[in-house]
């Protein structure tokens, strides 16, 4: 039960001849990413401003951009969702997901910090993790320069970046000081060991195949050993407790729906609040192709909705 949107976008991608991502270089693979969103991505909205910043990382700065939200007064105090582009930690940029960043400040009127961190294969596993966890932080701290409140954080990626947020969130409840109050987990990679049934039944004719996946992990973790670790795979940590509340996404026939799943449920057995959202016609990566398909417009207003409940004033 495929959506018909979803088949006529991966015929359209067969026809074109677009070659799949693991037959590229990063190099390549990061242009075709980008080349891709005029062909699915919506128009990029209005919005009050998007500006660039950097925060200071372990290897130099970390390129963000911060967005606020049409209609938002530049002295207005606003609600923050720093944000973790998706692309496997080997491509996507702030541009690749502008118009996501956009859809979602205007959507849930917060503030949003989009984090360009660095990616494989040129910076390897936890490189994206520290580059995160500091952009976070810088955030955190220089909130009242940004017009921004450090008491209405929340985390969120797709993909690889919810993997990233996933982390974050486990990170700061560890070492405190960093209060996020949400989870925005949008078809989040949960688990380096790639061994969900889900990674088989839709792990071709999907756009995001196994060996997609495949090509992706062995230019972030360059050691199997290191797919045990909590800040590659959040779902193995040995504590899901005391976590923000989350929301979780995801697609019927996406590889990663399993492990998606399997974290909404650990999140929930321990204690946290999590919902769970399974938007079953749909492939991998689709929240950012409105232009071709509808339910994309559903999952970010879904996604908007619950920052904009979750980040309210108390």
């Amino acid at each position: 039960m495929l959506h018909p949107q979803a088949q006529a976008l991966l015929r359209l991608i067969e026809e074109k001849g677009i070659p799949p991502t693991h037959t590229l270089t990063p190099e390549k693979a990061r242009e075709y990413y980008l080349v891709r969103r005029a062909v699915t991505q919506p128009d990029p909205p209005e919005v009050a401003l998007a500006r660039d910043l950097a925060a200071p990382g372990a290897a130099g700065d970390i390129p963000l951009r911060l967005y606020r939200p049409l209609g938002a007064a530049p002295s207005k105090v606003l609600p923050v969702l720093v944000y973790y582009h998706g692309g496997g930690w080997v491509i996507g940029n702030r541009d690749s997901h502008d118009v996501l960043c956009r859809q979602l400040a205007n959507g849930s009127g917060c503030a949003v910090v989009s984090v360009d961190y660095r990616m494989g294969p040129e910076n390897r596993f936890p490189a994206a993790v520290d580059d995160s966890i500091a952009a976070t932080r810088w955030v955190h701290e220089h909130a009242a320069e940004l017009k921004l409140d450090p008491a209405r954080l929340a985390v969120g990626g797709d993909s690889a970046g919810g993997n990233l947020a996933a982390v974050v969130a486990l990170d700061a409840r560890d070492r405190g000081g960093l209060p996020i109050v949400f989870q925005l987990l949008i078809y989040p990679a949960t688990d380096q060991r790639r061994g969900w049934p889900s990674h088989q039944t839709n792990g071709q004719g999907y756009l995001l195949t196994r060996d997609t996946i495949t090509y992706f992990h062995d230019h972030y973790i360059d050691d199997p050993k290191k797919d045990l670790d909590w800040r590659a795979s959040p779902l193995l940590h040995a504590d899901h407790s005391r976590l923000p509340p989350a929301f979780v996404l995801i697609a019927g026939y996406d590889p990663l729906r399993d492990e998606g799943l399997a974290y909404a449920q650990k999140l929930t057995e321990a204690g946290n609040r999590s919902a769970l959202v399974n938007f079953e016609r749909q492939i991998h990566g689709f929240i950012t192709m409105g232009r071709v398909i509808d339910e994309a417009h559903v999952a970010v207003q879904l996604c908007a909705a619950q920052l904009r409940e979750a980040l309210r004033p108390e």
